[in-house]
C-alpha cells in the first residue's frame, strides 16, 4: 500500500480527526471530562442532600436523628418536601424538655431519699444517703435559719 493521499480528499484535516489505527485523542479526553463531571456533580448533589443533616448535628440539636431521617427519605423518593422539613428543623431550637424534666426528677428523688431506678450501692460510689446529704450541705453551705434543723426536721420541712 502506499501513503498516498487520494487526490480528491482535501489536505488540511482537522485535529480531531485521526488517522485509522490510531488513538482518538479528543475520544480519551471527552471520556475523562465526563467521568469528572459525573463524579464532582454526583458528590455536589450528596453534599447539598445532607446539609441539613450535618447543620442539625453541627449544631448538636435534640431532633438529629429526625432530620437524618427525613434526609434519607427524600434521598430515595425524591420528594423534595421531606427536603425542606428535614432543613426547618435543622434550623430550629427546640426546646430540650429531658434535660430539665430529668433535674426536676432528679431533685424529688433526692428531697424524697430515695434513689432513681437502676442505681445501686456500687454505681453510686457506695456512698449511703447520709454521706449524699452531707456532700450537698458541704458544696450548698446551709443558711441561718436552716443551722439549727436537724436533717430529718429539713426533710419534713420539704413535705
Amino acid at each position: 500500500m502506499s501513503a498516498e493521499v487520494n487526490p480528491v480528499a482535501t489536505h488540511y484535516m482537522p485535529i480531531f480527526i485521526t488517522p485509522p489505527g490510531q488513538t482518538d485523542v479528543l475520544m480519551v479526553v471527552t471520556a475523562g471530562f465526563l467521568l469528572v463531571a459525573v463524579v464532582a456533580f454526583g458528590l455536589l448533589f450528596l453534599r447539598l442532600h445532607t446539609l441539613p443533616e450535618r447543620m442539625a448535628h453541627r449544631g448538636h440539636k435534640l431532633q438529629f436523628e429526625i432530620v437524618a431521617v427525613l434526609c434519607l427519605i427524600a434521598l430515595f423518593t425524591h420528594n423534595h418536601a421531606f427536603w425542606i422539613v428535614a432543613l426547618l428543623l435543622a434550623l430550629i431550637e427546640l426546646p430540650d424538655f429531658g434535660g430539665w424534666m430529668g433535674r426536676i426528677a432528679g431533685g424529688v428523688e433526692r428531697i424524697a431519699g430515695t434513689k432513681p431506678p437502676g442505681v445501686t450501692a456500687e454505681s453510686s460510689g457506695g456512698e449511703g444517703r447520709e454521706d449524699a446529704i452531707a456532700r450537698e450541705e458541704a458544696a450548698n453551705p446551709p443558711t441561718r435559719e436552716a443551722q439549727g434543723r436537724s436533717v430529718k426536721d429539713k426533710e419534713l420541712t420539704h413535705a
